[in-house]
């Protein structure tokens, strides 16, 4: 087994931490600079009781579950680079866990953006926001300290999730799509986010329209991320 500090890391390897944490990595992540893409796996505490997955940049992968490393390389094959978020891993890491993963999302960053947001779309923060919304309810169950703002047409979510990243997500009501809302709804998540804080978003790649509109406000793909949680429903 080879350590996050190897000097020629084996290809496929298990390496353990060294040095800092999820937070640590996402933040350098935000920024461009990357792990190295030389094939390794590295496991990190998880951040907190909720929190536990897999996200993997180009050719390199962080586990960050509670487990054990020598469990964990037993079950990776060491040639394949896709192994850690494979239907099959992440079933066997969630049974391990107590835990199921739901979705392999596509994992976005773009940085803040100085002064206030744009009056189109008009936001109006909604200090009593409404659980049963879909989106709203999903918000509430994986992040912290969520602010909710409404526009004619969609919402935008912020709060505090994975490693306590600033993360968004939006939703445009089907009667209002095609109209370039869900841009602007994302473009204006970079205004309202704190000051100088990457903002994050975890998108399904299948839902090109959502891909479309992030990439439109300035978000960049910066690899892909897969959660285990406790919960019936993602």
């Amino acid at each position: 087994m080879t350590t996050a500090n190897s000097q020629s890391p084996t290809a496929g390897a298990v390496a353990s931490e060294v040095s800092g944490a999820l937070a640590a990595i996402l933040a350098a992540a935000a920024s461009g600079r990357f792990p190295p893409a030389d094939g390794t796996v590295s496991i990190v505490p998880q951040p907190s009781d909720r929190d536990a997955g897999v996200i993997s940049f180009t050719a390199h992968a962080v586990v960050f579950a509670d487990i054990d490393h020598a469990w964990l390389q037993a079950q990776l094959d060491p040639g394949d680079l896709s192994a850690p978020l494979s239907a099959a891993f992440l079933y066997a890491l969630g049974e391990r866990l107590g835990r199921r993963s739901h979705s392999v999302d596509m994992l976005m960053c773009a940085p803040t953006l100085p002064g206030p947001a744009p009056a189109d779309p008009a936001l109006i923060e909604l200090t009593d926001a409404a659980p049963e919304h879909p989106r709203i309810a999903r918000a509430l169950r994986h992040r912290d300290a969520v602010r909710v703002w409404q526009a004619d047409g969609g919402v935008v979510t912020i709060g505090r999730g994975v490693a306590g990243r600033c993360e968004t997500s939006i939703e445009v009501d089907a009667a209002f799509r095609g109209r370039g809302l869900g841009a602007g709804l994302a473009t204006a998540a970079r205004y309202l986010a704190p000051a100088g804080t990457p903002v994050w978003a975890q998108i399904a790649p299948a839902n090109a329209a959502s891909v479309r509109a992030f990439l439109a406000a300035g978000f960049r793909p910066v690899g892909a991320e897969a959660l285990l949680t406790r919960e019936a429903g993602s």
